[in-house]
């Protein structure tokens, strides 16, 4: 089993930035990759960015050129660098780790607003 724990979210003027970061605990030597995904209101779960323990990182298209997973980071913890955030970026932010299975973090809210 592996559990998740992120931090860093919270309330941020448009344009502004921010750092999430999801600390792994238990079995983490399965961990293959790990991302980061978000759900806002009445819309499904998306992923925003992913990034395996080999350093490939993958981006959505709405988040390229503003979110970063910093490579040096594709170990434990895994952060998730938030730049230039614009209203549409609101959500609830999880992330999740697979590896031999999946895991969830329990998420954290992240509100672009002025």
């Amino acid at each position: 089993q592996v559990q998740l724990v992120e931090s860093g979210g919270g309330l941020v003027q448009p344009g502004g930035s921010l750092r999430l970061s999801c600390a792994a605990s238990g079995s983490i030597f399965s961990i293959n990759a790990m991302g980061w995904y978000r759900q806002a209101p009445g819309k499904q779960r998306e992923l925003v960015a992913a990034i395996t323990s080999g350093g490939s990182t993958n981006y959505a298209d709405s988040v390229k050129g503003r979110f970063t997973i910093p490579r040096d980071n594709a170990k434990n913890p895994v952060y998730l660098q938030m730049n230039s955030l614009k209203p549409g970026d609101t959500a609830v932010y999880y992330c999740k780790a697979g590896g031999g299975g999946f895991w969830w973090g329990q998420g954290t809210q992240v509100t672009v607003s002025s």
